[in-house]
């Protein structure tokens, strides 16, 4: 009955290690990965959106060229575009279903 009970706590003792040293690295990764989901910068002041049901404009009045995307409220993903002063750029508008677009925000490039 001993030598069940020793190896019992050994076996426990053993994946309670084990158990522990997989638990650092994963909560490592949770922390590098809470860095890289940060939250998008918004464009400046300067870039203006016109939103209508079928197309959004993103007017860029500043004097620098940004590349931007916008934002929608249920997350569709746009690709980047690419502004220079005075451009017009257009994204989708907010469609039928009312999906309304939030802001417009910089690319990684120019954040």
């Amino acid at each position: 009955m001993r030598s069940t009970f020793i190896a019992l706590t050994a076996a426990l003792c053993v994946q309670a290690a084990c158990t522990a040293a997989s638990a650092a690295p994963q909560a490592a990764d949770s922390r590098e990965s809470a860095q890289s989901t940060q939250e998008p910068v918004t464009a400046p002041d300067c870039v203006h959106l016109t939103v209508d049901w079928r197309y959004t404009f993103a007017t860029n009045d500043c004097s620098s060229t940004y590349t931007l995307r916008v934002v929608y409220l249920d997350g569709t993903d746009v690709p980047c575009r690419t502004a220079a002063p005075g451009a017009l750029i257009t994204f989708p508008g907010r469609g039928t279903q009312g999906n309304d677009v939030l802001r417009a925000v910089l690319c990684d490039s120019d954040a």
